[in-house]
């Protein structure tokens, strides 16, 4: 592996530890139901922090998106509606079943699947039988781990605090799997999004940074499935009047700051999937999904969440993260296995030119 391609995994493992642990601070709040924070979130993750962030790195934003397409634009609006139905019920499947199992069943169908795609749709030409071998083999090991991790996470059908939670945990996971699935909508929509951000590049914008053109396009449908739903409940359930909480401007900062830490992921993985190469939007993604899982559950298990947990099931979850390491280190080594085209970059990104 090349000195850029290290580079690359160690900026998508630390897009990993943000990603993973931007629904901490809503262990914090007091007052509010989950409709509350999550509108906050989702405007501060959504639609404030992706322009901020592409305002400040790219000059000609809104000339980029004239010369581009109408059929891309479209295409990625598309993703991030699949991606925005899949957020909303990242949150509710959290939630039902937990900080920990949460992140490791969403995450680990969502990293095969976000995985899968676009190297099966736009396969790159010098993808080679070893990489193939070791990614399906890397995903077989992920996909393991997040079975070991939701078998581990069984004693919550009977622990006290699963009776208080508004979904059942079998409903729960359920949730989570279709969470999963729709959640790869966002690697779809920036492997698939490659024109945006090749335009982007130039002379006044590295090509690392050229892929912040993407997240404008991409995150607006996501704070309008988030934001209708969430508002939705807070009608429904009259919720609308724990913003009058004495603690809602402290629960303001923490839905702001879970949007920063969701971005900040993002922008990074944007980053390091450069830095990757030619696979780093299908292998990056995986790479980025485990240490999400990784981090959330020590998130989980240093918050309290295990602490009541019987010991068969802090082993299972134990073996479960063991194979979320060997598959990280897995596809890091099919990333290594590519061929020197002769660089990396925006333009070879998406795994495929053509």
């Amino acid at each position: 592996m090349t000195d850029v391609q290290l580079i690359g995994l160690a900026v998508v493992i630390l897009a990993g530890v943000f990603q993973g642990s931007f629904m901490l601070p809503s262990k914090w709040m007091g007052g509010w139901a989950w409709e509350n924070y999550w509108l906050v979130f989702a405007a501060a993750a959504y639609l404030i922090c992706p322009w901020v962030l592409a305002m400040a790195t790219i000059p000609d934003l809104l000339g980029v998106y004239r010369d581009v397409s109408a059929g891309v634009v479209l295409r990625v609006l598309l993703f991030g509606v699949g991606w925005g139905i899949g957020a909303v019920t990242f949150g509710l499947g959290v939630e039902a079943i937990g900080l920990a199992l949460g992140f490791a069943v969403i995450l680990g169908v969502a990293a095969t699947s976000g995985t899968l795609i676009p190297l099966l749709v736009r396969p790159p030409s010098d993808f080679t039988t070893a990489q193939g071998v070791v990614t399906a083999s890397s995903l077989a090991v992920m996909l393991l781990g997040v079975v070991v991790c939701s078998f581990a996470g069984r004693w919550k059908e009977g622990a006290p605090a699963a009776t208080s939670r508004r979904t059942s945990y079998r409903v729960g996971l359920a949730i989570c799997v279709m969470s999963g699935l729709l959640s790869a909508c966002g690697n779809l929509g920036f492997a698939f999004g490659e024109e945006i951000y090749r335009r982007a590049a130039g002379p006044d914008v590295p090509e690392y940074l050229a892929p912040n053109a993407l997240w404008p396009l991409l995150t607006p449908p996501l704070f309008l499935c988030n934001a209708g739903y969430a508002l939705y409940l807070m009608r429904r359930d009259g919720t609308a009047r724990n913003y009058r909480d004495p603690r809602s401007l402290r629960n303001v900062g923490f839905g702001a700051l879970m949007g920063v830490l969701w971005m900040a992921g993002m922008a990074l993985y944007g980053i390091g999937a450069d830095r990757l190469g030619r696979l780093g939007p299908s292998l990056g993604w995986a790479i980025l999904m485990s240490s999400m899982v990784l981090v959330a559950n020590a998130l989980g298990v240093l918050t309290g969440e295990w602490r009541s947990s019987p010991g068969w099931a802090r082993r299972r979850l134990a073996a479960g993260l063991a194979l979320l390491l060997v598959a990280i280190a897995g596809l890091g080594y099919a990333n290594s296995l590519q061929r020197d085209d002769g660089g990396s970059g925006v333009g070879s990104a998406s795994g495929a030119d053509g």
